[in-house]
């Protein structure tokens, strides 16, 4: 069992930046690739980037690649997603989620844990 947090989100501008932190429970926290997802209200969640288990190997959205980037401590049980110039249409609940495979997965439906989100609103 994995319990996730995440924190970090707020009202920024755009061109502002977050960090996104999500810290996991549990001992196995390396043994999961991880991945970031967010949702606006009516849509489906959309993949926004992945990590592998070991963070050797990473892969975004093609809408924020350039601009965010995904990274994990494993020391610190902890999944980080650096987002850099924002703009409103990032607007939206982040998510983070850990799935049982050591690669990284883009379907939000592979993934076994997630956490409560946090929201983010970029005004312009």
């Amino acid at each position: 069992q994995v319990q996730l947090v995440e924190s970090g989100g707020g009202l920024v501008q755009a061109g502002a930046s977050l960090r996104l932190s999500c810290a996991a429970s549990g001992r196995t926290f390396n043994r999961y690739g991880m991945g970031w997802f967010r949702q606006t209200p009516g849509k489906e969640r959309e993949f926004v980037a992945a990590v592998t288990w070991s963070g050797g190997s990473t892969n975004y959205a093609g809408s924020v690649k350039g601009r965010f980037t995904i990274s994990r401590d494993n020391a610190k049980n902890t999944v980080y997603l650096q987002m850099n110039s924002l703009k409103p249409e990032d607007t939206a609940v982040y998510y983070c989620a850990a799935g049982l495979f050591t690669t990284y997965d883009l379907r939000p439906e592979a993934y076994n844990y997630w956490g409560q989100g946090t929201q983010v609103t970029v005004s312009s």
